[in-house]
């Protein structure tokens, strides 16, 4: 007797398992007496009858399937094994972890922009993760007419819609469309709840959405940096000396060295001319901070230590001995 029972019995075990696997379907067998189920480490096992859940077993390990599992399902617990027939039963196994994916936009986005009619266009990329967290949702809707599903499944299903969700939570937040990645935190908490949403009938949950970077074309990208440069310097006549600087600088400028040699001449006589006006400007400053003082000492009726035009010290006269300047 003993003989035939090792001969029916069989071991209920997640025995294709894979890494982007979310769940397999141990169906279309037997369990006879005397099998064995196995749970491994990230796994949960979910036994049905009918299409009904009639046990859930979340703590891994090896299990007599007759007298640790059978007491504990709903409608089978007083289920007999016979000699010649075992337990028809599903066993639905189950991925825990939180499924790590890379994301990037199928088609260039065009970006509503009030100066380009045809808008901004630009690419993103990120990561975004999920999970299983609603068994009854996901038999429902797939583990009831699928045996097995895959990372790639929800991919799939997520980047169809992408481009337009990125496309709506950038136009929602209205920020300005050059600098977007500093409003990325906004925009993917937007579209972490969209997609949630759409896949939440699958018994799965987004846990994060993140934009790693977003990219414009190179003629879109110089315009950013032109524009950037422009408000950083502030002043156009300074943008262009900078501009006459770092080509020479870095070699890039294209005429002769004669031509090159006049530039840096014209660069130094404007750059002395400006150095000129500040320091007039600095002159004609002190002089009205004097006149000011001058008059202020006029003003009182006292008589200054020292001449408020020329500095000379005062002694006892009304005038001062070195330029004449009225003291009193």
């Amino acid at each position: 007797m003993g003989l035939f029972s090792k001969q029916f019995a069989n071991v209920v075990e997640w025995d294709e398992f894979r890494e982007d696997m979310i769940f397999y379907k141990w169906s279309n067998k037997e369990i006879k007496k005397g099998s064995k189920l196995i749970i491994r480490p990230g796994q949960d096992a979910i036994f049905l009858y009918n299409g009904r859940i009639e046990g859930i077993f979340k703590d891994d390990g090896d299990y007599d399937i007759e007298s640790e599992i059978i007491p504990f399902l709903s409608t089978l617990k007083g289920f007999k094994f016979g000699f010649n027939s075992g337990m028809r039963a599903e066993v639905l196994f189950v991925n825990t972890k939180e499924f790590n994916v890379k994301w990037g936009t199928q088609n260039m986005i065009n970006i509503p922009h009030p100066q380009l009619p045809g808008g901004i266009p630009i690419r993103a990329n990120g990561t975004f993760t999920f999970k299983v967290n609603d068994y009854i949702a996901l038999i429902d809707k797939v583990a009831g007419v699928k045996n097995s599903y895959y990372v790639e499944d929800v991919k799939s299903r997520i980047t169809s819609i992408l481009d337009q969700l990125l496309m709506k939570w950038i136009v929602k937040e209205g920020k300005d469309y050059t600098h977007l990645m500093a409003n990325s935190f906004e925009i993917s908490k937007g579209i972490q709840s969209d997609l949630d949403m759409e896949i939440m009938d699958m018994g799965m949950t987004v846990t994060k959405f993140t934009i790693n970077s977003i990219s414009y074309p190179d003629d879109i990208q110089r315009m950013i940096n032109k524009t950037a440069s422009h408000s950083m310097i502030g002043d156009m006549n300074r943008y262009s000396q900078v501009s006459v600087l770092d080509n020479m600088a870095s070699g890039n400028n294209k005429g002769s060295s004669v031509t090159s040699d006049m530039m840096g001449m014209m660069m130094g006589i404007n750059i002395a001319n400006q150095m000129m006006q500040n320091m007039n400007n600095s002159m004609n400053n002190a002089q009205n901070a004097n006149s000011r003082a001058g008059a202020s000492v006029q003003n009182t009726g006292t008589k200054p230590n020292f001449c408020p035009n020329c500095g000379q010290k005062t002694g006892d006269f009304n005038f001062c001995p070195n330029c004449g300047q009225k003291l009193v």
